[in-house]
């Protein structure tokens, strides 16, 4: 990317350590164009009213950003209508969403849900309680030592209880990008619907849910050059109606008296209390910033990076890359032979760069390497092949340390 655009990301023209700052942490956040933080700021100074409850000025003009927000949303996804589009606080809310309304109104006891091995704790733990609450079967496709999901597995586990599937597109830890078509395709041929954590997708990939033909939809504005706070749940129109309510209070009703309540249309059924208007609106303002550059551009513009750091990193001695699946996107998950993943980081962070250690919130493949954790480096499009250069540099002097 030139470097017209990295001069839009305030948070990169700063020094950690007295090194200029390389921001290699994308996977758990995305920095913020300058276009976004004023979007925020100028809300908030001028405009800042509740949506939906007022008839004066700014009440209108906050419903009418809120709602245009929703447009641009849908847009962006290839949405074939805007109140399929139901705002949440991010991927982990949409989901909780879906385990909860989706459960209520489709499962019962006995039925099976099945989500892939390699799920963020965000599409696992929601299942695991909707499975005790409603004593249902939780099963799991598994991947192998590359990180790729076994598909001929996954075909074997359905039975004629399957009522749902969920899986990410992008694993936030090992980098692959699944092959979500034909994993939808193969839901949909065993009459089972099917959600897509798009949670580490939605920044590095065209998404366009008509063409999947996904049920449900997840993903977080954060990830993608937006506020913290603020998610998406797009869900088929047929499924949603059908759905009860998440939540109760505020927009969700139509009317309400002591004795009973009446639910409000969709998309308002799905987002109770005060909306977070002001982040709904940075959202968009980020998706028509991405929208600019041409996310097919970013798209190689990361592959080529991907590829770049891959090459750097398996030149070094007893540096070991987790996940090695043919296509990956975002994330490069690696430790080096006896050297803990949080002493890798540290050093890293007094050369300037910032990654991330842990778990990433994927436990279980954690265990199915016998790793306490990784080391992670994640793309973005304001990152550099010289900023790899600089990382990679660094790591070989990390490895001579140990």
């Amino acid at each position: 990317m030139n470097k017209t655009i990295r001069s839009q990301f305030p948070a990169l023209h700063q020094q950690v350590h007295g090194r200029n700052l390389i921001y290699l942490d994308n996977s758990a956040t995305t920095l913020k164009p300058q276009v976004v933080i004023d979007a925020i700021s100028e809300y908030y100074s001028t405009i800042n009213s509740n949506i939906h409850r007022g008839i004066h000025y700014l009440s209108q003009r906050s419903t009418e950003r809120y709602e245009q927000a929703r447009e641009t949303v849908a847009q962006f996804i290839n949405a074939r209508e805007s109140h399929e589009v139901i705002f949440t606080r991010g991927t982990t809310d949409s989901i909780n969403l879906v385990a909860f309304s989706f459960g209520e109104t489709f499962l019962e006891e006995g039925d099976e849900i099945i989500i892939s091995a390699m799920e963020h704790h965000s599409n696992l733990v929601p299942w695991q309680m909707l499975c005790e609450r409603k004593k249902c079967t939780l099963k799991f496709i598994p991947f192998n030592n590359d990180g790729i999901l076994d598909l001929e597995i996954y075909t074997t586990l359905f039975t004629e209880r399957t009522r749902l599937v969920s899986v990410t597109a992008v694993s936030n830890s090992l980098g692959t990008v699944n092959p979500i078509t034909e994993i939808i395709e193969i839901a949909h041929q065993h009459n089972a619907y099917i959600l897509i954590d798009a949670a580490q997708a939605i920044q590095h990939l065209a998404i366009d849910v008509q063409a999947l033909d996904a049920d449900f939809l997840a993903f977080s504005g954060h990830k993608i050059y937006g506020p913290t706070g603020i998610g998406v749940l797009w869900g088929k129109e047929t499924l949603l109606d059908k759905m009860q309510p998440y939540q109760g209070g505020g927009d969700m009703i139509e009317t309400v008296t002591l004795e009973k309540t009446t639910y409000n249309k969709l998309p308002f059924k799905f987002e109770a209390g005060t909306a977070n208007y002001v982040d709904a609106y940075g959202l968009a303002v980020a998706l028509d910033f991405v929208t600019s550059i041409g996310i097919e551009t970013i798209t190689r513009h990361e592959n080529n990076l991907m590829f770049h750091a891959t090459k750097c990193l398996e030149a070094i001695d007893n540096l070991v890359i987790y996940g090695n699946a043919p296509r990956k996107a975002g994330a490069l998950s690696f430790l080096f032979n006896g050297v803990h993943a949080s002493d890798i980081g540290m050093i890293l962070d007094k050369q300037g760069i910032a990654i991330r250690t842990g778990t990433h919130c994927t436990e279980p493949i954690m265990h199915f390497y016998g790793i306490s954790g990784t080391a992670r480096a994640s793309f973005g499009l304001y990152n550099t092949i010289e900023e790899i250069d600089f990382f990679a540099d660094m790591l070989v002097k990390v490895g001579m340390m140990f």
